[in-house]
């Protein structure tokens, strides 16, 4: 018997997009289709809410990667307005992939909870945002996805507290995370896996993955410790233009994810007796019987 959850896989297209809504039409679709991803995870910022003033008007600090003379013009024409969110939402469902979003601020998380997808994603940057964080809890009904990078321990268990005095942690899903683009191995840390299962196993819904390293043997190791949910960022072409492509998986990359996650989702499991139907044919020709 199998007592692992399946994986669930989650495409992270983000701003992968670079503005453009049917390529965004086509990562969906390659997700599905090609990759056999379980969801896809867009990003929605308000950026007038999110940055300073002066935030917004300075140059973007990579500006090979920008796509405006500003960094918040580079963000506005990134962004996505939530009718064309919507239309993303119903594509997915036309083909039958989940669809969700990272929300990054209060105007955000209200716009995509209109939505009323399956999940919204709180990442690690925005997952101090207590305004944010118990609207949701108190006008939000799905799962609330928060991602633990660049956060303490003690403001882990803030989090969970937070949702538990909202009745509204079995709904959580904790992701072990280290923020970074991408990430070397050494900082991973898959061993703090280990840590959120332990401490919040019993108080939350699921403990997952948000991976921003190379390559995917790492997401089936987290997997085997317990993240039955695993994010990896996704793209087409890890040579576009934007900050987040070459940490990204490209469609093969995704597509052996899945299908390696899946693999070990069946192998993960006990002898249902001493000698499996699969060998008593090898036994009988190869054991040496003789004693």
């Amino acid at each position: 018997m199998n007592t692992y959850k399946k994986p669930y896989v989650i495409a992270e297209i983000g701003c992968n997009h670079k503005g453009n809504f049917e390529t965004a039409k086509e990562l969906i679709k390659v997700a599905k289709i090609f990759c056999d991803a379980d969801a896809v995870k867009f990003q929605k910022r308000n950026n007038k809410e999110l940055l300073t003033e002066a935030q917004y008007n300075q140059p973007h600090p990579n500006p090979v990667n920008s796509y405006g003379d500003t960094y918040g013009a580079h963000r506005e024409f990134l962004e996505f307005d939530v009718h064309q969110h919507k239309a993303l939402k119903l594509f997915c469902e036309d083909i039958d992939i989940d669809y969700s979003t990272s929300v990054w601020d209060l105007t955000s998380a209200q716009e995509i909870t209109s939505l009323r997808p399956k999940f919204i994603k709180i990442p690690s940057a925005c997952n101090n945002n207590v305004k944010m964080l118990e609207w949701l809890c108190e006008n939000y009904h799905g799962e609330l996805h928060i991602s633990t990078g660049m956060t303490t321990k003690n403001e882990i268990d803030n989090l969970v507290a937070l949702f538990k005095k909202h009745n509204r942690n079995k709904d959580l899903v904790l992701y072990n995370c280290t923020s970074g683009y991408p990430v070397p191995f050494e900082d991973v840390c898959l061993l703090d896996i280990n840590l959120l299962i332990e401490k919040y196993s019993k108080d939350v819904k699921h403990i997952g993955f948000s991976g921003h390293h190379l390559g995917i043997a790492v997401d089936v190791a987290a997997y085997t410790l317990g993240a039955t949910i695993i994010e990896r960022h996704y793209t087409l072409d890890r040579t576009w233009k934007g900050t987040d492509h070459a940490a990204s998986l490209e469609p093969m990359g995704l597509r052996k994810l899945s299908r390696d996650l899946r693999a070990v989702h069946k192998a993960l499991r006990f002898k249902s007796q001493d000698i499996l139907p699969i060998e008593q044919v090898q036994r009988d020709k190869l054991k040496n019987q003789k004693g």
